[in-house]
C-alpha cells in the first residue's frame, strides 16, 4: 500500500543546512507517496533515464489510470506521476513491477544513477552493461536498502556532462578504465573497467557505515575528517589517485541531432578553477504541475515518417510548438534530442516519443535537464521529418528556442509552500535564449534547482531575488517588486551575463 509522507527537506542552498538523519527519508518514490496540492505525487526510478518503448507505454498507462495523466520530469532523469488518488497504491505497484519498472521494493528509493545520455551514440563510450549491472548490484546488495532517497550513483561517458552533477559516487569512462570519484573532491581512482560497477557499490557501502555516526544522507554531509578516511579507505582499495577537478558546468545535450564524432572530448583541470562542490542534488526533484502549459492542439504521430507501419492505437493529443527558428536540414544522425518545456509532457507528447522510439532506436533516455534522447539511427530525411513532427507537438528542438535553458518548481497551485505561480511567471517572462540557464522557484527551497551555473529566481514576500549562482558561490541578489516587464527584463540581462 501506498502511503502519504511529509514533505520534503530544504535544501542546503536555503537556511536548512546539511541534511542529516533527523526525520526520516522523505523522498518520494513508487510505495510511498508524497502529499501535494494538486493530489499525491509518485517517482519512478529509471536508472540512466533510459527506458525501453514497452516502459514508456507502462508509465503512461500508469499516469492515465491513477494520476493527471500527464508525466514530470525530474533533475535525475526520473518520472513522477502527479494527482495520484491515495489509495492507488496496489494496482500502482503492481503495474510497474509488471513492466520491470519496481524490480526491488526494497531499493526502489536507492536506484539513484545518472548517466551521460548520448553515451555510445556520437563516439563516446557505450555504458549500457555497466549501467545495468550497476542497478543490479544496488538491487542485491541489502546494505544499499538504506541508501537514501538523495543519495546518487552516476556514470560519466569522459565529457564530464554528469560528472558536474555533484554525484555521491561517479564512474568517468578513460579508456579502458573507469575514474572513480568519491564526493565533492578533485582526487579519483583509476580502476579496470569491468571492476566498475562493483567498486562502485562498495564505495556506496562504505558511505553507510561512515555516516552511522553523523546521520549523513550524504557524501559531502559528512564531517570533513570523516569524509577525508572514507575517500583514503576507499582509494587503497581502488588504486592511485589522479587529481581530476570536477567539471564546474553541467552541459545538456542540444536540441536536435548528433551523430559518430560529435562527443565532447574533456581536458582535466581546464577552464576555471574547480568547485568544492557544485549545486547540491538534495533539493527535492520536483517537475511542474497544473498551472502554465503550452496550449494543446490536435496532431497525430502519422506526421512522423514510416507511421504507416505503426498505427498508434491511442489517437491523437499535440501541444502547440514552442518557437524552434528553423534549421538546416541534418545529415544522418544517431540520435535526436529534445528539451520539454518545464519537463511537463502531455499523454500526446509521451505518445509520439514512444511510437518514435519504436519505428527507431527502441528506446528513450530522459536526462538530468528535463530532456529527452532518442537514439536512432535516422537518414537525415527522417531526422527533419521527425523533429519537424516534435516541434509540431509542442517540445523544443533548437538551442535558440526562449524555451532552451528555462526550469521551474511546482509553484502554485500544486504546491503549498509556494508564493507564487512561477511556471505562468517563467512563461511570460521568456525572451531570446540566454547564455545561462534560469530557474524560477516558489519559495526558498529551490526544489529541483539545476546545477553548477545559472541564475535563480525566488519568489518572495515583496517581488523575486534574482542571483547569479555558481555552484555554492552566488553574487549579491537584485530585487525585482511586483512588476512583470521588469522582472522580465532583469531576468533577460541577467541570463546574457558575460563570462
Amino acid at each position: 500500500m501506498l502511503a502519504a509522507m511529509p514533505d520534503s527537506a530544504p535544501s542546503p542552498l536555503s537556511a536548512g543546512g546539511p541534511a542529516l538523519r533527523d526525520g526520516g527519508d522523505a523522498c518520494p518514490g513508487t510505495l510511498r507517496l508524497h502529499r501535494a496540492d494538486d493530489g499525491a505525487l509518485a517517482r519512478v526510478r529509471v536508472p540512466g533515464g533510459v527506458l525501453s518503448a514497452d516502459r514508456a507505454e507502462a508509465l503512461l498507462a500508469a499516469a492515465g489510470r491513477f494520476g493527471d495523466g500527464e508525466l514530470h520530469l525530474t533533475s535525475r532523469g526520473n518520472v513522477q506521476l502527479r494527482g495520484l488518488g491515495a489509495e492507488c497504491g496496489g494496482g500502482l505497484a503492481e503495474l510497474l513491477a509488471g513492466a520491470g519498472l519496481l524490480p526491488s521494493a526494497a531499493h526502489e528509493r536507492a536506484r539513484n544513477i545518472v548517466a551521460s545520455p548520448l553515451a555510445g551514440l556520437d563516439g563516446s563510450p557505450a555504458l549500457g552493461e555497466r549501467l545495468a549491472e550497476l542497478d543490479a548490484l544496488v538491487c542485491a546488495s541489502a546494505a544499499a536498502a538504506s541508501l537514501s532517497g538523495r543519495f546518487l550513483f552516476a556514470l560519466d561517458d569522459g565529457r564530464g556532462d554528469v560528472d558536474a552533477l555533484g554525484a555521491d559516487v561517479t564512474l568517468i569512462a578513460d579508456g579502458d578504465a573507469f575514474l572513480l570519484r568519491i564526493g565533492p573532491g578533485d582526487e579519483v581512482f583509476r580502476i579496470p573497467a569491468a571492476e566498475g560497477p562493483r567498486a562502485a557499490l562498495r564505495a556506496a557501502e562504505a558511505f553507510l557505515r561512515a555516516a552511522r555516526d553523523s546521520g549523513a544522507w550524504r557524501v559531502k554531509d559528512l564531517p570533513d575528517p570523516v569524509r577525508s578516511e572514507l575517500v583514503r579507505a576507499v582509494g587503497a582499495a581502488a588504486g592511485p589517485a589522479e587529481h581530476r577537478p570536477r567539471p564546474r558546468t553541467a552541459k545538456a545535450p542540444e536540441p536536435g541531432t548528433h551523430g559518430p564524432g560529435d562527443a565532447v572530448e574533456t581536458t582535466p583541470g581546464s577552464g576555471a578553477a574547480p568547485e568544492t562542490t557544485p549545486g547540491s542534488t538534495d533539493a527535492p526533484e520536483t517537475t511542474p504541475g497544473p498551472g502554465y502549459a503550452p496550449e494543446t492542439t490536435p496532431g497525430s504521430t502519422d506526421a512522423l515518417p514510416g507511421a504507416h507501419r505503426h498505427a498508434n492505437p491511442h489517437g491523437p493529443a499535440h501541444t502547440a510548438a514552442p518557437d524552434n527558428p528553423p534549421q538546416a536540414p541534418p545529415a544522418s544522425a544517431a540520435a535526436l534530442a529534445v528539451d520539454v518545456p518545464l519537463g511537463r509532457l502531455t499523454p500526446g507528447q509521451w505518445r509520439l516519443l514512444t511510437a518514435t522510439a519504436r519505428r527507431y532506436g527502441g528506446e528513450l533516455r530522459l536526462t538530468p535537464w528535463r530532456g529527452i534522447v532518442v537514439p536512432g539511427p535516422f537518414t537525415g530525411a527522417e531526422a527533419a521529418d521527425t523533429l519537424g513532427a516534435l516541434a509540431a507537438a509542442g517540445l523544443i528542438t533548437s538551442p535558440d528556442s526562449p524555451w532552451t535553458g528555462v526550469g521551474a518548481c511546482i509553484g502554485r497551485p500544486g504546491c503549498a509552500k509556494s508564493l507564487a505561480d512561477v511556471r505562468a511567471e517563467a512563461g511570460a517572462a521568456l525572451g531570446p535564449a540566454g547564455r545561462l540557464p534560469v530557474y524560477w522557484s516558489g519559495c526558498e527551497r529551490r526544489c529541483g534547482h539545476p546545477h553548477g551555473e545559472w541564475i535563480d529566481v525566488v519568489a518572495t514576500p515583496d517581488g523575486h531575488r534574482i542571483s547569479y549562482v555558481r555552484g555554492e558561490r552566488r553574487d549579491p541578489p537584485a530585487t525585482v517588486r511586483d512588476d512583470p516587464a521588469a522582472l522580465a527584463a532583469a531576468v533577460a540581462a541577467a541570463r546574457a551575463r558575460a563570462l
